[in-house]
């Protein structure tokens, strides 16, 4: 079977299940698209490690935020933050770096109505696909003055904020940042949310983790084997050349082949069901 046959068997395969196992579950327990947008931004930032330990930490802070995260973002005040986050920890991000993120996410409101607008004033419609897009919106995110959280414009050297904010010009492939222009920007499918319509779902890059890495290199859509944004292009690229339209359509369902149906490259007795089994080359972690 040719490989889009296969890959669109499997993103017709997404269920309730998989999101439910999935960060982006939380955007789905809101209505509007300003809540949305919000529970976005928290939720892929904080999406990386064991998926586990993400689900429960965010469920934590979403709690705190309440039934509005937009309101709580507009209301938020960064001395009040630092208490109510004191105890928060996700791997090596702290209450400190979430207040950052929040405030962060308050200026671009302030700035620009919504993080949307703020990302389109960043946005490059004639550039191949998001790499300036990218590069414009993490570097004025983090020029923004976080004095009100760390006590002086400058962010400070023990501080992992910069990390929710990565750069394909440091080669990051930015896993996290694509994956929240994923939610945001593909057509509304039940799984992603299609709220900013103004982005075209073309430009978009894959979000490359290890499980996307993988796989992707199992089924010869790249043979890089740095996970940098080299390697989300090329497979980006590759992916385009089945649906020049919306490339990153199948990343959903190929990330949970690793996330929820538990390959992790071996050959093992989950081969057997495996939707992608006859084109993979089973080549390892």
């Amino acid at each position: 079977m040719e490989l889009k046959a296969v890959l669109d068997n499997l993103y017709a395969s997404r269920s309730p299940r998989h999101l439910a196992n999935d960060p982006l579950s939380f955007c789905h327990r809101f209505h509007t698209a300003e809540d949305r947008e919000i529970a976005a931004l928290v939720a892929s930032s904080l999406a990386y490690g064991n998926v586990k330990i993400i689900l429960r930490n965010l469920g934590a802070v979403f709690a705190a935020m309440g039934d509005s995260p937009r309101r709580f973002v507009e209301r938020f005040e960064p001395a009040e933050g630092l208490r109510l986050f004191a105890g928060f920890k996700h791997r090596f991000n702290d209450g400190r770096d979430l207040c950052a993120l929040l405030l962060a996410a308050r200026t671009m409101i302030e700035e620009a109505d919504s993080i949307g607008d703020f990302f389109l004033g960043c946005y490059d419609p004639p550039a191949d696909d998001i790499t300036p897009s990218l590069i414009e919106f993490s570097a004025s995110v983090l020029a923004f003055d976080y004095s009100p959280v760390f006590g002086a414009p400058a962010i400070p050297d023990d501080s992992y904020f910069p990390f929710f904010f990565p750069s394909p010009a440091a080669g990051s492939a930015c896993k996290r940042l694509c994956m929240f222009l994923r939610w945001l920007v593909r057509p509304e499918d039940g799984i992603d949310l299609g709220l900013w319509k103004e982005v075209s779902p073309a430009k978009l890059v894959i979000p490359v983790d290890t499980h996307i890495h993988r796989i992707c290199r199992n089924l010869g859509l790249t043979a890089r084997r740095q996970a940098d944004w080299r390697t989300a292009r090329e497979i980006t690229a590759a992916l385009r050349r089945l649906d020049p339209a919306d490339p990153v359509k199948y990343d959903f369902a190929l990330c949970h082949l690793g996330i929820s149906e538990g390959c992790d490259g071996t050959v093992q007795p989950l081969c057997r069901e495996c939707p992608v089994a006859e084109l993979c080359g089973r080549k390892g972690p």
